[in-house]
């Protein structure tokens, strides 16, 4: 039987200092060796619509049915440093399953659920994705979580009309009526209409999320992200996170295992704001 263990004050200092950033290496490991890099040198046509472009983005989707890669992170927070090399397996639409060196934490997310457990601290998470929610301070659901991870945008952008306009670099699109509670920018790259970033803001709780694609690669048919970068700002408090993708495969057939290991203590989220 495990038992539940309640936390106060180390709550929130546990989630920042170790699950947040092995979750955002969750919500960004997607790339393949082998492959050939694409250099971003497509022109800007500034007579695309906003429709068009949706549409043509929308073909780019990426259909590979599993994935898996070897993946490492810098992760830079508080004036430190730290690097990771992680283990990545996704089977898409169903699984995002992360392992860290010598199995030391390991996490799994479905539609249904998201799990994880740390064998340095000796605790467990098991839940629904409120824990995510409030990490990122928007709230997300595994398909949104699944797009952050192949470049695409993480809303559905046939829910809302957009406005286009662009830069020297980058198709630009935002809703034609911005929430002040949560505003959206997301960039398309020219050259294969995939992100070149994703910027949300929250104004009023002092909050701004950024995911950065400056790099993709072509592997059989799909294009996919080759690194990424993402920042993440919540009052004083920044994280940036860098990915470099090794040894990467798709389609093979792949196990997702993940057990509790027996005594471990429930990480209870109630005293977390």
């Amino acid at each position: 039987m495990l038992k539940k263990h309640k936390h106060s004050q180390m709550v929130n200092s546990y989630l920042k200092r170790f699950f947040l950033p092995v979750f955002f290496v969750l919500m960004l490991l997607v790339s393949c060796g082998s492959s050939k890099s694409i250099i971003a040198d497509g022109t800007v046509n500034e007579k695309l619509t906003a429709k068009q472009l949706i549409k043509e983005n929308k073909k780019r989707d990426a259909s590979f049915r599993t994935l898996q890669a070897r993946v490492k992170i810098a992760i830079f927070q508080e004036g430190k440093e730290q690097g990771y090399t992680v283990s990545l397996r996704m089977e898409k639409d169903k699984t995002i399953w992360l392992n860290a060196t010598l199995g030391l934490a390991r996490a799994k997310i479905t539609p249904e659920q998201v799990q994880f457990y740390d064998k340095l601290n000796n605790q467990f998470f098991e839940g629904d994705y409120s824990l995510i929610s409030d990490l990122l301070g928007i709230e997300l659901n595994f398909d949104q979580l699944q797009n952050l991870l192949l470049g695409e945008p993480i809303f559905d952008l046939k829910s809302n009309d957009y406005e286009i306009s662009n830069n020297e670099a980058s198709y630009i699109l935002a809703p034609e009526n911005q929430n002040p509670l949560l505003e959206l920018f997301l960039l398309f790259n020219p050259s294969h209409l995939k992100m070149d970033s994703q910027q949300l803001s929250q104004a009023l709780k002092k909050r701004f999320l950024q995911i950065d694609y400056p790099d993709y690669q072509k592997v059989e048919e799909e294009v996919l992200p080759k690194n990424i970068t993402i920042i993440a700002v919540e009052e004083n408090e920044e994280i940036k996170v860098e990915l470099e993708y090794k040894s990467v495969n798709l389609d093979q057939d792949l196990r997702f295992p993940f057990n509790i290991p027996s005594g471990f203590k429930e990480i209870i989220l109630e005293d977390a704001k």
